[in-house]
């Protein structure tokens, strides 16, 4: 258990690395890539979030021609991207910030506009998103997702071949490590909800089998960049797009079991786990107050994790606060609250009121309204916060 004097601005150890507190960007989605690729916005974006010594976590990024759902996201697959992703990474390690690459593939959870020649997207099934839920389009208009085709066996192979080389190249664009996003009904998590991975072949069926695609992709990039270099997230009891399981206490222990194993058997421990909270839903995030049904999933997978804990979904300053006080957390990981308030850090030391953040500019293409364009704490504001 945690004490009172570990609190969010205490400095801890996420395993080679020093970090100076435990408040983290989290991965989001914005939507500002111009052909896939990071922009000057990005390295504007990123270094204004960018503290000493704190860990920032890159929105999704591509692994392949196939992962995209998203219009304008930047991808780490080809050498013009890696070249683009520098200059970020560059501005990041310059105010002596830690940034790992989240690397991501959506799976079914894309349209067939965003495919190589509209083809159908791929995924662990044939089953189509329920038309409850929507996306952006690459026009910027929401529609439905397109029906998607299950891999064959032989092809899910060669996706976790395209993971390992997008993680080589996070490390040649200077990235510290890769974050693999298991989380939010996409590919991975895909394979691993039983609701929606319906096949009948080593991939399907059995826990084991469900957590097969998974484990392969880790071993893959762990052996290609060291364990301490890649995180993992994982969402057991998000149901967004679809990915519900019947079981979400037993699906994470299950993945943490295996994790455990695995870095047990390479000797050391991942940079950390990050796990969503169920607080966070496919209505959108519910009160801030504490769950015990919630509360009991987090603490009960942060119990049998061994290795740092990151948790997301709606903290508050004060709720990240707790989470870390009482041990239930290493890190918390914040995002609507990040990008409204690119000083967030600062803010919350000195207990300074936040900007609120605009919902309907999340997703929009501009390089700086809604992205790099919310203020910092004035002098002014500072002194009224500190009084």
């Amino acid at each position: 258990m945690g004490s009172a004097c570990v609190d969010l601005f205490a400095p801890s150890k996420m395993g080679t690395f020093d970090l100076s507190h435990r408040v983290v960007l989290a991965p989001m989605t914005r939507c500002r890539a111009v052909s896939e690729l990071p922009s000057p916005a990005h390295v504007n974006y990123y270094s204004q979030r960018t503290t000493e010594g704190g860990l920032l976590i890159t929105e999704g990024t591509l692994i392949s021609n196939t992962a995209a759902g998203f219009p304008n996201t930047p991808g780490i697959y080809t050498d013009e991207q890696v070249e683009a992703w520098k200059k970020v990474v560059d501005a990041v390690h310059a105010k002596g910030g830690i940034v790992f690459c989240q690397l991501w593939h959506v799976g079914r959870a894309s349209h067939q506009d965003f495919q190589p020649d509209g083809a159908a997207p791929i995924s662990s099934t044939n089953q189509i998103i329920s038309d409850k839920f929507k996306t952006v389009l690459p026009d910027g208009t929401w529609g439905g997702f397109s029906k998607p085709r299950a891999l064959e066996t032989a092809e899910v192979r060669e996706v976790v071949e395209q993971y390992r080389q997008a993680a080589v190249n996070a490390i040649r664009a200077g990235f510290d490590g890769v974050e693999i996003h298991g989380a939010h009904g996409y590919l991975i998590d895909q394979f691993l909800k039983e609701s929606i991975n319906d096949r009948t072949d080593v991939y399907g069926g059995s826990t084991d089998n469900r957590c097969r695609f998974l484990l392969e992709i880790l071993r893959a990039v762990i052996i290609e960049l060291g364990i301490d270099r890649v995180g993992l997230r994982i969402s057991p009891a998000i149901d967004h797009i679809d990915a519900t399981d019947p079981d979400p206490l037993n699906l994470g222990l299950a993945i943490i079991e295996r994790v455990n194993k695995l870095q047990t058997e390479f000797g050391s421990k991942l940079a950390y786990l990050h796990v969503t909270e169920p607080r966070f839903t496919a209505e959108g995030v519910k009160n801030g107050e504490d769950d015990d049904e919630e509360s009991r999933l987090m603490r009960a997978w942060r119990k049998e994790y061994d290795g740092v804990f990151m948790a997301s979904g709606g903290y508050t300053k004060e709720l990240g606060m707790k989470a870390v006080v009482n041990g239930d957390a290493d890190l918390i990981s914040y995002g609507r609250l990040f990008i409204s308030n690119p000083d967030l850090v600062h803010r919350f030391r000195v207990d300074a009121p936040l900007n609120p953040y605009h919902r309907e500019t999340f997703y929009t293409f501009d390089p700086v309204v809604g992205y790099t364009d919310y203020p910092f704490l004035s002098d002014e504001d500072e002194k009224t916060a500190r009084l």
